[in-house]
């Protein structure tokens, strides 16, 4: 059982590792992007219609960043160009993605809704396990970029030292917009995971994994080495949520909750943690 387990949790956390990896830039960079439940469904999309086509997986995998770096730098345009507030844009992407998924589904596949892609099946047990090794190198790439370059020291610097920036002729928007364009290609890669591996895209396939993610960063530490920890160790709770089906004399729908309750109470930790933390 400990290694379905694990192969499991593994499989939960690699979307989830994208997804947080790319959301740590904006958050360092003091424009948290909460529009990451959007961008994965609609580069779980653009990833399972690519394949549709091409049969490939390397155009699938660039259709799903393409489509999530769009749609991140529209929010992107709106939020820094047209100063329009950065949580309702980001709002609207995930209502926006939702739409625009059933309309180019009905449209390129005739259905609203789940879409298969046949000849996907066969391949994905051979091709898709480099995924989370591909995550690996993202969160370690982020690391490096976040720590150990100019880019990055200017970066966290958006945060709190806005004002110290523009004094020496730094633009932090240039660093924002950055930041989310980021943020948009990673969670569009990680959706691409969810449909490739599962060869089919499902309306809402997404299910909260972006503000799981966001939850992700938190626990964390806003670090990559933290993001890490808090991603495999939600994947493991909810592994084991799913095979405790049958397991306990409890209603299933509790067994499901148990992955985001555990979520819930490790916020409030985290944040008496903090609090008690400031008082000292």
């Amino acid at each position: 059982m400990i290694l379905p387990l694990l192969r499991s949790s593994v499989t939960i956390m690699t979307p989830l590792l994208f997804a947080a990896a790319g959301g740590l830039f904006p958050s360092l960079a003091g424009t948290l992007n909460i529009a990451l439940e959007g961008l994965i469904l609609i580069g779980a999309f653009s990833a399972l219609a690519a394949f549709s086509f091409t049969g490939s997986f390397a155009a699938a995998l660039a259709a799903a960043g393409g489509a999530s770096l769009a749609l991140s730098a529209l929010h992107a345009f709106t939020a820094f160009k047209l100063r329009a507030n950065v949580f309702i844009t980001g709002l609207a992407v995930n209502l926006f993605a939702g739409g625009l998924c059933t309309l180019l589904s009905d449209k390129l596949f005739k259905t609203k809704g789940v879409v298969t892609a046949q000849t996907l099946q066969a391949a994905q047990n051979l091709s898709l396990s480099w995924y989370t090794y591909l995550g690996l190198i993202v969160l370690l790439t982020a690391w490096l970029v976040i720590y150990k370059t100019p880019f990055g020291f200017r970066l966290r610097a958006c945060e709190n030292h806005a004002d110290a920036l523009i004094s020496l002729g730094i633009k932090p928007a240039f660093y924002q917009t950055a930041a989310l364009l980021i943020s948009g290609l990673c969670a569009g890669i990680g959706g691409s995971f969810l449909s490739l591996n599962l060869g089919a895209f499902v309306p809402g396939m997404s299910g909260g994994k972006g503000w799981i993610a966001l939850v992700i960063i938190f626990l964390g530490g806003r670090k990559p080495q933290g993001i890490l920890a808090a991603a495999l160790i939600f994947g493991l709770i909810d592994a084991f949520s799913n095979h405790a089906q049958g397991l306990w004399r409890i209603p299933v729908d509790f067994i499901f909750a148990l992955p985001y309750l555990c979520i819930f109470f490790a916020m409030i930790a985290v944040s008496l943690r903090r609090e008690m933390g400031s008082k000292e």
